[in-house]
């Protein structure tokens, strides 16, 4: 995004990259998108996408792009998508400093 808006570590490039070759889809990226639902109000969602929409913002890094819609960048605008590992497993991790709470799934958050 080319106002800094939104921006992703490069581990969570690396992973992206990774799931898209897994699924035969080597130059797909990843869409995030933050709907009405889950234990907090709001949820994050992560699907492969392999083509940009109208109102999409992009961030691209190493390659690999992560496709925002507008509507749900004004619930993550200066947040960082990243990838977590831990023996219980591993997902990715939105550092949102909107969210005023979350819940331990990790993809459920409140805003202010």
């Amino acid at each position: 995004m080319p106002d800094g808006s939104f921006t992703m570590t490069p581990r969570a490039a690396k992973e992206i990259r990774a799931i898209a070759e897994r699924e035969g889809r080597p130059g797909a990226g990843l869409r995030l998108t933050v709907s009405a639902g889950g234990c907090s109000g709001l949820q994050y969602g992560f699907a492969l996408e392999d083509i940009r929409q109208d109102d999409d913002v992009m961030v691209e890094m190493d390659g690999v792009t992560l496709f925002v819609d507008e509507v749900s960048l004004d619930f993550v605008r200066g947040a960082e998508l990243d990838w977590h590992e831990a023996l219980i497993g591993a997902h990715f991790v939105v550092r949102n400093p909107q969210a005023v709470s979350g819940c331990g799934c990790g993809t459920s958050f409140a805003v202010a």
